[in-house]
C-alpha cells in the first residue's frame, strides 16, 4: 500500500506569496492613481463627445484614458502580484477527498492573494471599467442624431408669421409675378430645413381655393406648401408653371398645386402640407396659422391621394 504525501495548505502569509514591489505601499498608490487618472479621462472624453468637441479632445482624452487603464493593469501585475515560486512533492495521482477539497481551497487562495487588503484599488479599476462602459456607448447613441421631440409634428410656422426670402424680405403684393415660386421661411428660421416653404402665384388677383375648407388659403393668387416631400423627405423645388406641377427631383413625385398638392405620380403617398396666408394691413403676406398637419414623410401616413 502506497502511502500519500500530506497536502500542505500554503496561506496568504506564506513567503512565496510576495509581491514583486519593493514598498508594497508605494506601489499600491501608483496602481490607485492610474486608475483615478483613468476615471478621469474617459470621463472626460465622454463629456467632450456629448459637446461635438473638436478631434484633439477626442483623440487626446479617450487616449490618455486607456493608456492609464492599461498602465494600471500593468502595475497591478508586476508589482502586487504574487512572485512565486509555486512548487510543491508531486503526490500520487490517486487522492482523497480531503485532499482535493484542500487543493480547491489552496487554489482559490491564490487569486485571494491578489485582491486582499486592497478594496480601494478594487473599486477604483471598477469605477474605471464602468465609466469606460459607458463611455463607449455614447458614439452609438450619438450617431442616431438629436431626439426629434415635436420636430416632426410642428415647424416654426405660426398664427400671424411673416413669410420672408432667405436675405429677410417680407413678401408683398408685388413680389411675384403669376407663375413665379420662391421660398421663403419664418423670420426665425431662415434657412430651416422642416420650415422651408415653396411660394407660388397662380392668379393675378383672385384667390384661389385648392380644396373645401381652404377658401381664404390662398389671396390674391398666391398659396404656399411645405417643400419636404411626403415619401423621403427631400426639397420639393421645381414647379411647372404650364402644368401647374411641382416636381420632387429624388423621385419624381408629381404634386397638382390646383388639387391642393395631391400626388398624381411617383411614390409620394400624401399631399404637401399648405400653409393658410392672408395679407394684413400693411400688404405684408402673412400666416393665418401653422401646417394643420406634419410635414414630410413618417409613420403618420395619413390623409393619402383622396
Amino acid at each position: 500500500m502506497s502511502d500519500h504525501h500530506a497536502s500542505e495548505v500554503v496561506t496568504t502569509d506564506a513567503p512565496q506569496f510576495r509581491v514583486g514591489a519593493k514598498n508594497e505601499g508605494r506601489a499600491e498608490q501608483l496602481t490607485a492613481i492610474l486608475f483615478i487618472l483613468a476615471v478621469l479621462s474617459l470621463a472626460a472624453f465622454g463629456g467632450a463627445y456629448w459637446q461635438n468637441a473638436n478631434n484633439y479632445w477626442l483623440g487626446g482624452t479617450l487616449g490618455a484614458g486607456m493608456c492609464f487603464f492599461g498602465a494600471g493593469f500593468v502595475a497591478w501585475g508586476k508589482y502586487l502580484m504574487p512572485r512565486g515560486p509555486f512548487e510543491e512533492p508531486r503526490a500520487l495521482m490517486t487522492t482523497t477527498s480531503e485532499e482535493k477539497s484542500a487543493f480547491v481551497d489552496d487554489f482559490a487562495s491564490r487569486g485571494k492573494v491578489a485582491v486582499k487588503r486592497r478594496g480601494f484599488i478594487v473599486g477604483v479599476m471598477a469605477v474605471a471599467g464602468g465609466v469606460f462602459s459607458v463611455v463607449a456607448l455614447f458614439p452609438l447613441l450619438r450617431s442616431l442624431g438629436p431626439l426629434p421631440k415635436k420636430a416632426f409634428y410642428t415647424t416654426k410656422w405660426k398664427k400671424g408669421t411673416y413669410l420672408t426670402t432667405s436675405d429677410l424680405r417680407r413678401i408683398t403684393e408685388s413680389t411675384l409675378p403669376v407663375g413665379a415660386v420662391t421660398t421663403v421661411f419664418p423670420p426665425d428660421d431662415v434657412g430651416g430645413a422642416l420650415s422651408q416653404t415653396i411660394l407660388i402665384r397662380l392668379d393675378a388677383s383672385e384667390d384661389v381655393v385648392t380644396k373645401p375648407g381652404r377658401e381664404t388659403w390662398g389671396p390674391k393668387g398666391y398659396v404656399a406648401f411645405s417643400k419636404v416631400c411626403t415619401h423621403a423627405g427631400c426639397p420639393v423645388g421645381l414647379y411647372e408653371q404650364l402644368t401647374e406641377q411641382l416636381l420632387c427631383p429624388c423621385h419624381q413625385s408629381l404634386f397638382d398645386v390646383r388639387e391642393g398638392a395631391l400626388p398624381v405620380f411617383g411614390p409620394a403617398p400624401r399631399p404637401l402640407a399648405q400653409l393658410p396666408l392672408y395679407f394684413d394691413s400693411s400688404g405684408y403676406l402673412r400666416a393665418q396659422t401653422g401646417y394643420d398637419e406634419p410635414i414630410g414623410p413618417g409613420f403618420w401616413e395619413r390623409g393619402g391621394t383622396e
